[in-house]
């Protein structure tokens, strides 16, 4: 799945996020959301720069509610940055390219 953005539910999100063997960055959205849809190519870029280092996925919210609610999103779109299983950071709304990279690398060291 890395280099590319993977869209995935709840019944697989433990197998490719929780137990990874590298750092996943979901991206939570829904299909009704303008700053989702601004913020996909975006992650798309960052999804290829970060080939090979780092998982990209999408949740969409609306067809994974209890997911949703589990992880406490409560305004998309929100980046969340994983690393062993854990959550390590979250990027909520649409941000310049470089900060999504600067808050990401951070996560990772």
């Amino acid at each position: 799945m890395t280099g590319a953005l993977k869209e995935i539910n709840s019944d697989v999100f433990e197998k490719e996020v929780l137990t990874s063997d590298v750092p996943v960055v979901v991206d939570f959205w829904a299909e009704w959301c303008m700053p989702c849809k601004l913020l996909t190519p975006v992650v798309d870029e960052l999804a290829r720069g970060y080939e090979g280092k780092v998982k990209f996925a999408k949740v969409n919210v609306d067809n994974n509610t209890e997911l949703a609610t589990n992880l406490q999103i409560l305004s998309i779109p929100v980046l969340i940055v994983f690393n062993k299983g854990k959550e390590v950071t979250r990027i909520t709304g649409v941000n310049p390219k470089q900060e999504i990279e600067r808050e990401i690398n951070e996560a990772l060291k």
